[in-house]
């Protein structure tokens, strides 16, 4: 993840889109992720677009819960979206899906399929 926005930034524009890079969020990959967030969620509102993420674990689950409660102590909200199907599947398992997922997120594929739909 590159072209971090500063503060002043987030705060006027709102909530930052950022792109996850990984495409596994493990145990060794996490912590990466937290790092380079952590300072993002206590600054402003982020949307974390996790397209490219194929594969989670609990440790990818945590590290979620933990920007989301880090986001939350700051007052603003941490939200995901793009999420493939296995990624959207592990998290609808644990529970989190409804506290982290966007209102306008989708998994991907719906979007290309919704696409096709109206081309016809």
């Amino acid at each position: 993840m590159t072209n971090v926005m500063n503060c002043e930034e987030m705060k006027k524009n709102g909530e930052a889109l950022k792109a996850c890079h990984l495409t596994e969020l493990v145990r060794g990959s996490e912590a990466g992720l937290v790092d380079e967030m952590t300072p993002m969620v206590r600054c402003g509102s982020v949307r974390l677009d996790l397209y490219r993420v194929e594969r989670i674990d609990a440790a990818g689950v945590a590290a979620l819960i933990s920007l989301y409660r880090t986001a939350c102590e700051a007052g603003n909200s941490f939200r995901i979206s793009n999420l493939r199907p296995h990624v959207a599947e592990v998290l609808a398992l644990v529970g989190v899906d409804r506290i982290l997922l966007s209102h306008n997120a989708r998994q991907v594929g719906q979007a290309s399929s919704e696409l096709a739909q109206t081309a016809a």
